[in-house]
C-alpha cells in the first residue's frame, strides 16, 4: 500500500494524465471503487479529509463579544473615574458588573455556539461513492485518494477529482477562481503547466456541480487540495454584528452621551449654584451610573442565543443571526411541494401503457402482486425507467439496506424489484455508455446504452416534454405513429391521474447508429404515476400560517394539476379555485400585465412549471410590493432565489450542499411546519427583546429622572451611585432576564406580522418610557418628602426608603411589559415562572441589602422602621396600578368600540 501510494503521490498533473494510468497508479477500478478495507487503510494513512484550519469558535472569540460594546466601554470608563477619585468601593463594584456581565454572557453564548455547532456537524456534507461495487453516501471527513466519487447538480465537491465521465457538466468555481460563470467541464487530457482556472477535467473541493453529473476518481484530500493549498497560504475570519447588536449598541450610544450631557449640566449648575465639590462629583457619578443600562449587554446576548438555541431544538437551525429577527417580519412563504408539504415517501401506484388497440390504458400497482399480473408492456416500461437511472439500493457491511438517489427513481427500483426484474442483469444487457443529465430547461434526461451495434437511447422526464418528442408510440402490436389523435388520448390521462395528485413520469426510448441528440423522433412506452402523500401536520401549520396574516403560496417544477390537488388537500387553496394555478411560461405576460397582472399574480396560491430564473422572478415581484418573503429551495437551480430572498431557507435532509450554504435557515427535518414554529420563535425572541429592552431603559430613565429632579430642586440625593448600581444589578438584570427568555407564545401567531422597517423601540415606545420614568420618579420623591418632612426622618433613613421605594417600583413595573392585546391577569409575563422567581430573589436581595450588616454598609442603608416600610409597600405599587389601569382602560375602550 505505501509503494502504491507514493506512487499515486507522485503524480502531481492528475490533469495531464492519462485515466488509465491515474486509475492504475491509485490502484482502483473505476467500475468497482476501493473496497472497505482499501478505503479505511487509505484514511488511517492520509488522515480525514478535512482543512485544517477549520475550527468551532474559540471561547476568546466568544469572551471578546461580551466585552466589545459600547456600553462596557463606559462601564470601564466609570471604573477608572471611580478608581482615580479614591473611591475604591465603587470602582470595584463596577469591576464586579463587568466581570459578572461578561462571563454570563459567555457561559449562554457558549453553550448555544456549541449547540449550533452540534448541529451543524450532525448535518455535515456528504457524498456518493462507489466502493466494493456498490453505491453509498459517506461523509466527506471519510473520502481517500483513490475513491470513485458521483456528483450530480446542487452537489458540493469536497475532494480534487480528476473526471473520468461527465454529461453537461457545469462547476461554479467562484469560490476558487473568482469565475462568477460557471465552468463547462470534459474528460480530455490537458498540457501540464495548464493553470488552475483552465483545468476543466478537474474538480476542485469547496467547488459546487451548477448542472449536469459526473463521475471520476480523487486524487487530493484535505490540505493536499488547490483550497488546502490557499488555506495554508491565508486565514481570514469574518464577524459580524447582526442588526439586532448594531441597535443595542446604537442605544448604549445614546444613553452614554446622554449621561456625558447630563453630568455636564449638573457640574456647572452646580458650581453656579455654589455647591461643594463633592456633592457635585457624588451626584455626577450618581448620574452615570444611572444613565448606563449595565444590564442591557448580557440579557441581548442571553435573549439572542437562548431563542436560537431554542429553535435549533424544534429543528431550525439559524446560519444567519439577522434572521432571527426577520422572521417575525414574515408575510410571504413561497415553498416547494415534494418532501415540504409532502413525505417525500414516493410509490409507484399507477402505469399507463398502449393496449391492443393503442388506447392509453391504466394499470393499477397495488400494495402486492405476483409476477405473472404484469405484462409485458408493463415490464419494458419499468425496466427502461429503471436503467434511466442514478439510483442504487444495496447493503452495507452490516446487511442494512441503504437507499441512495432521487427518492422517484428509488422507487422505480423498488417495484421493479416486486416484479421479479433483475436492473444489474438489464444493464448488464444494455451496458451504458453514457447519460445527458436532467436539465430544468427540457425537462428531461437520457441515458446511452449499447444494443448489439446500436446505441438505445432511453428517455424520461416530464409527460408535456416526452409528448412533445416522441413520434411514436409502442403498444403489444407494435408502433404506431403519435399522432395529435394519439397526443390528445394521452394527455388526457396524465390529466386525470395529475389531477388526484398523482407525480407524473413519462419514458420514452429511441434506437440509433450512433449517439446523437436524444430529445427527437422518441418512441413512448408509457406513464407512471407515482404517489407522494401530503405531510400530516401540514393541514394546522398552513392553517395557523393563515391565522398570522401570513400568506403561503406553492412554486413547483410539477405539473399544475398535480400541484393544485396537493394545494387543495393541504388548504393552501380551495377546492374551488382549481384551475387557477399560473404555469410558469405565463409569468412573464402577467408581471408585464400592469394593475390587472400584478392581481392576478397576488391572488394566486399555486405556481406550476417553474424553472429557476421564474421563481427568482416571482421572488423579486413580491418583495417589490413590500413584502418579505420566505423562500423554501432544496436544488442547486434555487441557491440564488435563496440568497436573494429575506429569509432564504434550505432542506436539511434533501436539499444540496449548495441550497444549505446559500439559505439563512436550515429545517433538519425538512418539515414545513418547522418554519412555521421558526416564524412563532422569531416573533417570541423579537418580543422579548423589545420587552427587556424597554424595561431596562424605563428602569434607567427613572433613575436618571430622580437623581436629576432633586439636584434640581437641591433636594437630598435620594438615591446613592453603589444603590444605583445595585439596583441595575438586580432589580434591572433579573427580571429582564426573566423577561428575555420567556417562550409563551400564546396569542403571538395571531397578531399580524410587524412592518419589516419597524424599529425596536417606536414612537409609542419612547412615550412609554417617559411616562413610566415619570411615575417611578414621582412615588421615589414623594416618599423621599413624606420621610423627611413629615415622619421627619434622618437623611440616610429617608435615602433608604427612596431606595426601596424605587426597587420595589421597578420590580412591579414588569407586569407592565404584557403585550397590549394580552390578558390583564393572564398574559405572557404572569405565565412565565422566570419572572416570579426573578421577583422572589429580588425581594429576598433588597431585604437583604437593609438588614445584612456588611451589604448594608456597602450600600448606605439603615433600617427603614414601621412607617418607612409602609411608605414602601405603598409607593413602590404606583407604577404597576398605574400601568395596569391603562390596560384595563384600553380594555373596556376596545370592548365599547367592537360592534355588536
Amino acid at each position: 500500500m505505501p509503494s502504491i501510494m507514493s506512487q499515486a503521490a507522485s503524480n502531481t498533473t492528475p490533469w495531464a494524465t492519462e485515466q488509465e494510468q491515474i486509475l492504475g497508479d491509485l490502484a482502483v477500478r473505476a467500475d468497482q471503487g476501493l473496497t472497505v478495507q482499501e478505503a479505511q487503510a487509505r484514511l488511517e494513512l492520509f488522515g480525514p479529509n478535512v482543512l485544517t484550519d477549520f475550527r468551532a469558535t474559540s471561547w476568546l472569540t466568544i469572551l471578546w463579544r461580551q466585552l466589545r460594546s459600547f456600553i462596557m466601554f463606559l462601564l470601564v470608563a466609570g471604573a477608572a473615574l471611580s478608581f482615580a477619585l479614591g473611591d475604591h468601593l465603587e470602582g470595584v463594584a463596577i469591576v464586579t458588573v463587568i466581570v459578572l456581565n461578561a462571563m454570563i454572557g459567555f457561559v449562554t453564548e457558549l453553550r448555544a455556539v456549541r449547540s449550533t455547532e452540534a448541529l451543524r456537524e450532525l448535518g455535515s456534507t456528504e457524498t456518493t461513492v462507489r466502493r466494493s461495487g456498490g453505491i453509498r453516501r459517506l461523509p466527506a471527513e471519510e473520502l481517500v485518494p483513490g475513491d470513485i466519487v458521483l456528483f450530480e447538480g446542487g452537489d458540493v465537491i469536497t475532494a480534487d477529482v480528476r473526471i473520468l465521465t461527465a454529461s453537461r457538466l457545469e462547476i461554479d468555481e467562484s469560490m476558487l477562481t473568482g469565475e462568477s460563470v460557471p465552468i463547462e467541464k470534459k474528460v480530455d487530457v490537458l498540457l501540464t503547466d495548464t493553470a488552475v482556472a483552465d483545468r476543466n477535467n478537474m474538480l476542485f473541493k469547496g467547488t459546487s456541480v451548477a448542472k449536469g453529473s459526473a463521475e471520476g476518481v480523487v486524487v487530493s484530500t484535505g490540505m493536499d487540495t488547490e483550497l488546502g493549498r490557499i488555506t495554508a497560504l491565508v486565514q481570514t475570519a469574518s464577524d459580524r454584528r447582526t442588526p439586532l447588536e448594531e441597535r443595542i449598541d446604537a442605544l448604549g450610544r445614546v444613553m452614554g452621551w446622554l449621561c456625558i450631557g447630563l453630568v455636564t449640566i449638573v457640574g456647572i449648575l452646580g458650581a453656579i449654584g455654589g455647591k461643594d465639590t463633592a456633592e457635585i462629583m457624588k451626584t455626577a457619578i450618581a448620574l452615570a451610573v444611572a444613565t448606563v443600562p449595565e444590564g442591557l449587554p448580557i440579557v441581548a446576548t442571553l435573549a439572542l442565543a437562548r431563542g436560537v438555541l431554542r429553535m435549533a431544538r424544534r429543528n431550525a437551525l439559524v446560519e444567519q443571526l439577522s434572521a432571527v429577527e426577520t422572521l417575525g417580519s414574515t408575510r410571504v412563504i413561497l415553498t416547494d411541494k415534494t418532501g415540504t408539504l409532502t413525505e417525500n415517501r414516493m410509490s409507484v401506484t399507477d402505469l399507463v401503457v398502449a393496449d391492443n388497440d393503442m388506447q392509453p390504458t391504466r394499470v393499477a400497482i397495488p400494495e402486492s402482486m405476483e409476477v405473472t399480473e404484469i405484462g409485458e408492456g408493463v415490464r419494458a416500461l419499468l425496466t427502461a425507467a429503471a436503467v434511466c437511472s442514478d439510483a442504487a439500493i444495496s447493503s452495507d457491511e452490516t446487511g442494512q439496506e441503504m437507499r441512495v438517489g432521487d427518492p422517484m427513481e428509488v422507487a422505480l427500483l423498488v417495484v421493479l424489484d416486486r416484479i421479479g426484474v433483475d436492473r444489474e442483469q438489464a444493464l448488464a444487457e444494455h451496458p451504458r455508455l453514457s447519460e445527458e443529465a436532467f436539465d430544468p430547461d427540457t425537462k428531461m434526461m437520457a441515458t446511452f446504452h449499447r444494443y448489439r451495434d446500436e446505441t438505445r437511447i432511453i428517455v424520461k422526464g416530464a409527460p408535456e416534454a416526452v409528448f412533445a418528442a416522441s413520434r411514436f408510440v409502442r403498444s403489444p402490436r407494435g408502433t404506431t405513429a403519435f399522432d395529435a389523435r394519439q397526443s390528445e388520448l394521452w394527455r388526457a390521462e396524465n390529466l386525470r391521474l395529475a389531477t388526484k395528485g398523482l407525480r407524473m413520469l413519462a419514458v420514452a426510448e429511441r434506437v440509433a447508429k450512433s449517439p446523437s441528440e436524444p430529445y427527437r423522433h422518441l418512441t413512448l412506452l408509457g406513464l407512471i404515476a407515482l404517489s407522494d402523500p401530503p405531510r400530516a401536520d401540514v393541514v394546522d401549520a398552513i392553517e395557523r400560517c393563515r391565522a398570522a396574516g401570513v400568506d403561503v403560496v406553492m412554486v413547483t417544477g410539477d405539473q399544475g394539476p398535480t400541484a393544485e390537488h396537493i394545494a387543495a388537500s393541504v388548504k393552501i387553496m380551495d377546492d374551488a379555485d382549481r384551475g387557477s394555478a399560473v404555469n410558469g411560461g405565463e409569468l412573464r405576460s402577467l408581471l408585464d400585465g400592469g394593475e390587472a397582472g400584478k392581481e392576478k399574480l397576488l391572488s394566486t396560491r399555486v405556481f406550476a412549471r417553474t424553472d429557476p430564473k421564474q421563481k427568482l422572478q416571482l421572488l423579486s415581484f413580491y418583495q417589490a410590493q413590500g413584502e418579505v418573503v420566505a423562500m423554501i429551495g432544496d436544488g442547486v437551480n434555487d441557491a440564488p432565489a435563496l440568497r436573494r430572498s429575506d429569509i432564504g431557507v434550505a432542506m436539511g435532509k434533501r436539499g444540496t450542499q449548495v441550497a444549505r450554504e446559500a439559505a439563512d435557515m436550515i429545517l433538519q427535518d425538512d418539515r414545513f411546519s418547522t418554519i412555521v414554529v421558526a416564524i412563532q420563535q422569531g416573533r417570541i425572541i423579537f418580543r422579548n427583546i423589545r420587552s427587556f429592552v424597554f424595561y431596562l431603559l424605563s428602569c434607567n430613565l427613572s433613575e436618571i429622572i430622580t437623581v436629576g429632579l432633586a439636584a434640581a430642586l437641591n433636594a437630598p440625593l435620594p438615591i446613592l451611585p453603589m444603590q444605583i448600581l445595585f439596583l441595575n444589578l438586580v432589580t434591572d438584570v433579573f427580571p429582564a432576564l426573566a423577561l428575555g427568555v420567556g417562550d409563551s407564545g400564546r396569542g403571538i401567531m395571531r397578531d399580524p406580522p410587524r412592518p419589516k422597517t419597524e424599529r425596536l423601540l417606536t414612537g409609542r415606545h419612547w412615550a412609554g418610557l417617559v411616562g413610566y420614568g415619570l411615575v417611578m420618579s414621582a412615588a421615589v420623591l414623594a416618599g423621599l418628602g413624606i420621610a423627611l418632612l413629615v415622619f421627619e426622618m434622618e437623611v440616610k433613613r429617608a435615602v433608604t426608603v427612596s431606595f426601596l421605594i424605587l426597587a420595589g417600583a421597578q420590580l412591579g413595573h414588569v407586569f407592565n411589559m404584557a403585550s397590549p392585546s394580552s390578558g390583564l391577569l393572564c398574559n405572557e409575563v404572569t405565565r412565565n415562572p422566570w419572572i416570579w422567581g426573578a421577583i422572589i430573589l429580588c425581594v429576598g436581595l433588597l431585604i437583604a441589602s437593609v438588614y445584612v450588616p456588611l451589604l448594608s454598609e456597602v450600600l448606605g442603608t439603615e433600617e427603614p422602621g414601621k412607617e418607612g416600610w409602609l411608605l414602601v409597600l405603598t409607593l413602590s405599587l404606583a407604577p404597576t396600578f398605574v400601568g395596569q389601569g391603562m390596560r384595563a382602560a384600553r380594555e373596556i375602550a376596545g370592548r365599547l368600540g367592537r360592534p355588536r
